[in-house]
């Protein structure tokens, strides 16, 4: 067996190739296009033995771990964040990086992640997709700022309505602003016809998927988030307690421990964004729910104004997850604590 380390990078992939005992049997790079890694495998192939290889967890290491594991390879993605822990350096460089991965590899110590199948990966992008929503809303409030810009007021309560449009018509603001305004409305409207779109498919697939149906009986979820939620927690089944959960939203604060001193820091923000959004979003809605809404409460008022209700819409996306665990890990609808109806939510 040979142990390869990769590191990837933009133009380039570092490799670093050991056999069991340690020694160096090949170091060198290749692009990390689909001919580069052909190229690669070609080459580290002639040794007649099987390859185990790792790679840090980034934008293109998905594309280089299916194209090596179709030559025979047996390619592990490695958790960065560990990987710095496991292996602190001095001296950083993308071939010491790769000796780290294969050294690693071949003591059999690749903090790996878990790999979504091409289906999970489908349905995360079409989620992800529908984040076009930010780019309309930053549309929006440039044109907003530019009516501020001249003092215009806007008396419409939905400025891009029928009639707040009539009155962006009759503007008759000077140019480049007069421009920026109308290159916005065609935007805005494109994005409509996009997201409208996404959202359909959305909610044609959404109705198949076996978790979304669930997910929508909780407090403050509706079927987008539901997807979204779906699709970035794949399967629930990895998730060991609703705490691994929780701690994979990144909703977890970070801890500093040492003897008696125990310092709480701020959210970790690691595993996918887009979960974390959803849960935050839910929460923001759930925060008047029955179920939640006396601890939303009593969590705002013990922290202060200041901090107090964002800290406690935290707290309650992380309880969010923690239900959601238990409603899919039973396969059964939200239901508040001690309830006896399922639905009682």
């Amino acid at each position: 067996m040979l142990y390869a380390g990769l590191d990837l990078s933009r133009k380039r992939l570092d490799f670093h190739l050991l056999d069991a005992e340690g020694a160096i049997v090949d170091v060198g790079a290749s692009p990390p296009d689909a001919d580069g890694l052909r190229g690669l495998s070609e080459r580290l192939n002639r040794y007649g033995e099987p390859i185990r290889a790792a790679i840090e967890s980034m934008n293109g290491a998905r594309f280089v771990h299916d194209r090596l594991e179709l030559a025979g390879w047996q390619v592990e993605i490695a958790d960065a964040q560990k990987v710095k822990g496991l292996a602190p350096l001095a001296c950083k460089t993308d071939r010491i990086d790769a000796r780290v991965l294969a050294e690693l590899a071949r003591r059999d110590l690749v903090p790996a992640i878990w790999l979504p199948d091409p289906r999970v990966r489908a349905e995360r992008e079409r989620a992800r997709w529908r984040h076009l929503v930010r780019h309309r809303s930053s549309l929006k409030q440039r044109v907003h700022a530019v009516l501020l810009t001249h003092g215009k007021p806007c008396p419409v309560s939905d400025l891009f309505g029928l009639r707040g449009r009539q009155l962006l018509a009759r503007l008759g603001l000077p140019e480049p602003w007069q421009g920026t305004i109308e290159a916005s409305l065609r935007l805005i409207d494109e994005l409509d016809r996009e997201i409208s779109e996404c959202e359909r498919e959305l909610r044609r697939l959404g109705a198949d998927h076996r978790y979304v149906p669930l997910l929508c009986t909780a407090p403050g979820i509706s079927w987008v988030l539901a997807y979204t939620i779906a699709a970035e927690l794949g399967d629930i089944g990895r998730f060991a307690t609703p705490r691994k959960l929780a701690g994979y939203s990144g909703l977890c604060p970070r801890v500093y421990q040492s003897g008696e001193r125990d310092l709480r820091g701020p959210l970790s923000k690691q595993g996918p964004r887009y979960l974390r959004w959803a849960l935050v979003e839910a929460a923001t809605h759930a925060c008047t729910h029955p179920v939640y809404r006396d601890r939303y409460q009593q969590t705002k008022a013990r922290i202060g104004k200041q901090r107090g209700a964002k800290v406690a819409q935290v707290d309650l996306a992380r309880r969010l997850s923690e239900a959601i665990w238990h409603m899919l890990t039973r396969d059964q609808p939200f239901a508040p604590k001690g309830a006896t109806d399922p639905l009682a939510a």
